[in-house]
């Protein structure tokens, strides 16, 4: 007999029953809400194309889920590091000198608008000293 031809298929390195099982697994990270929707919209864990199509949502809403919690500060460094992928070296060295750049005069600005007016004294001299106790022997 002849050996079968038929390679078995992959998707990220997984067969069907471990992209399966993964989806399974990852089903319920995502909330309620999501799941209903996946159902509602015929999202199935049964056939090739199927089992394939649930994974890649499944992997979007747990996408989603990682930023919904991150104050906007994170979310920017987030989209900076991203966008830093693109992007060489001098790219990245020469808006870094711009921003800088921008930063200073915004910071002098500032100190046009709201100049430090009040002066600070601080006395290092004045220190009070505590008496040290004599140990009897």
């Amino acid at each position: 007999m002849g050996q079968n031809s038929r390679q078995a298929k992959k998707f990220n390195g997984m067969g069907y029953v471990q992209v399966q099982r993964a989806n399974s697994d990852n089903r319920k990270k995502i909330t309620q809400e999501e799941q209903n929707w996946l159902k509602e919209n015929g999202y199935r864990n049964v056939g090739w194309d199927n089992v394939i199509r649930l994974y890649q949502k499944i992997e979007d809403f747990l996408d989603k889920a990682q930023f919904k919690d991150m104050s906007l500060e994170e979310l920017f460094l987030e989209a900076d590091r991203i966008g830093n992928k693109y992007l060489s070296a001098e790219e990245i060295e020469e808006f870094n000198r711009k921003m800088s750049q921008e930063v200073a005069e915004i910071g002098e600005l500032i100190d046009q608008q709201f100049p430090d007016t009040e002066i600070e004294v601080i006395d290092f001299g004045s220190a009070v000293k505590k008496p040290t106790r004599k140990r009897s022997k």
